[in-house]
């Protein structure tokens, strides 16, 4: 039987399939130049510009009494005031990956009713993977149901972290928990939290964690997480990621592991 079309969903994926056509020709562009030359700022610059502005046409127009929160800001209906239905976009995570021709970024949109997340979209524009999500309904990849992975065991993990920037202040609380995690599992830096936290969901990796995100870098992935039978969380266990000061993404069997773990190393 056919899965009826979800028309909030519909609209989320047309949206990041318009976002994904700009990032598309600015990529290409991109491969044209010298690495490190002045034009690559300039078109990235732009490319993050149009896709958002693709994404906030595309949404405000199904959707005009709905706020949009992204890059710049509130536009819309949200700038207004406050609103019960507010989309959370990122029309580039993995600016950097994308800056330097590493085939891992994507376009990610999430739509909250209230607190909670209802809606979810995360666009690989280099393999055409879409990853989507609707809450109670779990979540798909190209049409296929996702589950996190089996794993139940910390030390057969496969985890992705976020790493702070090598000038960020956060950086030296990071390190030990980096070197803690290293000890009890294998992990990846592939530098873009959409796509990790949708490879938690498919089960190419076991767990994830980054600190200090913004809404924009984890509100789709985690509910692609939740609704693939994984669980999200901060450090303390507290469900409030949206505003925490860490997240936690992981299969069940490894999620209380990992959190343990990263209080450990913490608290050294």
């Amino acid at each position: 039987m056919t899965r009826p079309v979800d028309p909030v969903l519909a609209v989320a994926v047309r949206a990041a399939r318009r976002a994904a056509a700009v990032v598309a020709d600015a990529s290409r562009d991109l491969k044209r130049l010298p690495t490190f030359s002045k034009e690559q700022g300039a078109i990235v610059s732009a490319a993050d510009r149009e896709a958002e502005q693709a994404i906030v046409a595309t949404i405000s127009a199904a959707f005009p009494d709905h706020g949009i929160m992204g890059d710049e800001g509130s536009t819309g209906a949200d700038a207004k005031g406050g609103v019960p239905y507010r989309w959370i976009i990122d029309p580039i995570d993995g600016t950097m990956n994308f800056v330097r021709g590493f085939p891992y970024y994507a376009v990610s949109i999430a739509l909250a009713h209230g607190g909670e997340l209802t809606h979810a979209v995360v666009l690989d524009p280099t393999r055409d993977e879409l990853f989507t999500a609707i809450s109670g309904r779990g979540a798909q990849l190209n049409d296929a149901p996702l589950r996190t992975s089996a794993c139940t065991r910390l030390s057969d993990a496969l985890v992705g972290v976020v790493l702070p920037t090598r000038k960020s202040p956060r950086l030296p609380r990071f390190l030990p928990i980096f070197n803690g995690l290293a000890a009890r599992c294998t992990l990846r830096r592939a530098g873009a939290c959409a796509l990790d936290m949708a490879y938690v969901a498919s089960g190419r990796l076991d767990g994830f964690l980054v600190t200090s995100p913004r809404a924009r870098d984890v509100a789709a992935g985690s509910l692609l997480v939740t609704e693939a039978g994984g669980r999200v969380g901060d450090c303390a266990g507290g469900p409030d990621i949206l505003r925490g000061r860490e997240v936690i993404a992981a299969a069940p069997g490894v999620f209380n592991a990992l959190r343990e773990a990263i209080a450990a190393a913490d608290s050294r």
